[in-house]
């Protein structure tokens, strides 16, 4: 399973991927984690790549995790896996609604309340595409 991390922030980015990596055994299939430093280049990966998870910073420059999540659920053959947002702020809750995100947190996040909605997330997609 792929899963992209997309922020400017390499420690973010490695916070992310500690945080995901969690899943891996109880989900039963290795993770490949890919990495972007913004939204337009997560749009260009995720594109290419096909991941079947999306963890976004809201702090993302350019185009963000909310552009990044809206881009992603309104292409023509629109994104299919789970976008998850993190936040800076709780009032910024309804972008992420708005933008088509399946869970966001603000932060600080917990690493096991990310992991595991990121894995109930997954798990749902899998049954939907069996």
């Amino acid at each position: 399973m792929k899963v992209l991390l997309v922020s400017p922030d390499p420690e973010s980015r490695e916070l992310m991927a500690l945080a995901v990596a969690g899943i891996e055994r109880r989900l039963g299939a290795p993770l490949e984690f890919l990495e972007a430093t913004n939204g337009e280049r997560g749009l260009r990966v995720a594109f290419r790549e096909r991941p079947d998870a999306v963890v976004a910073d809201e702090i993302a420059s350019r185009a963000g995790a909310f552009s990044l999540a809206k881009d992603l659920r309104g292409a023509p053959e629109p994104y299919p896996g789970a976008i998850v947002i993190l936040l800076e702020r709780r009032q910024d809750a309804w972008l992420a609604r708005w933008s088509g995100a399946d869970a966001w947190f603000v932060r600080p996040v917990d690493p096991f309340e990310l992991a595991d909605r990121l894995l109930e997330l997954l798990a749902t997609e899998q049954k939907e595409t069996a």
